[in-house]
């Protein structure tokens, strides 16, 4: 079975909105609020080398789709199997990218041959019944020391189990890895 890993910017609030850019009042607060420390990022570019597949919700993937194919630093990415969560998008143009209908179909692909892990990138919504259907095994979460107050959350409340820290690292920048394997 692969590994389902849900990453994501988040605030000490839980807040998990427009880290980079989007629609909440201060989009962007990962990189306008907070001093950039490389080292902090280093997360980042392991999940891409070690990733067989994105996951990702129809939100996500408009915002992604567009952009990310023109990054340089994202060529992984681009190439890997792509899977958008979905009961809407007919044709997707972003190359590798295939529609799920249901959880159920994630199950299925959690189920099937590949190699590396299935990351979940932003998509709050998506990792929210993600974890509600049991079928999240790991956080990488980075913690901003940031508040917003308001916004789209990570967790909503009905999510249940329990977490074991395996991975830990506070940066000079206040930003904190959490590294989390969900106990099954």
């Amino acid at each position: 079975m692969r590994t389902l890993i849900v990453t994501e910017f988040i605030t000490l609030d839980g807040v998990v909105d427009s880290p980079g850019g989007g629609d909440h009042p201060r989009a962007g607060w990962t990189f306008k609020e907070v001093p950039f420390v490389e080292e902090a990022y280093e997360i980042k570019g392991r999940e891409q080398t070690e990733a067989g597949a994105m996951l990702i919700g129809r939100v996500s993937y408009d915002e992604f789709a567009p952009v990310w194919p023109k990054m340089e630093e994202f060529a992984e990415y681009n190439a890997m199997p792509k899977y958008v969560v979905s009961s809407t998008l007919t044709d997707p143009e972003w190359n590798n990218t295939t529609v799920l209908r249901s959880l159920d179909e994630v199950a299925e692909l959690k189920q099937a041959d590949g190699e590396g892990t299935i990351l979940v990138h932003g998509s709050p919504t998506l990792a929210q019944g993600l974890a509600e259907a049991g079928l999240v095994d790991r956080y990488h979460l980075l913690v901003f020391p940031v508040v917003l107050g308001d916004g789209k959350r990570l967790f909503n409340g009905r999510e249940q189990g329990t977490l074991k820290l395996v991975e830990h690292e506070a940066y000079s920048n206040g930003v904190v890895k959490n590294v989390f394997d969900v106990e099954h």
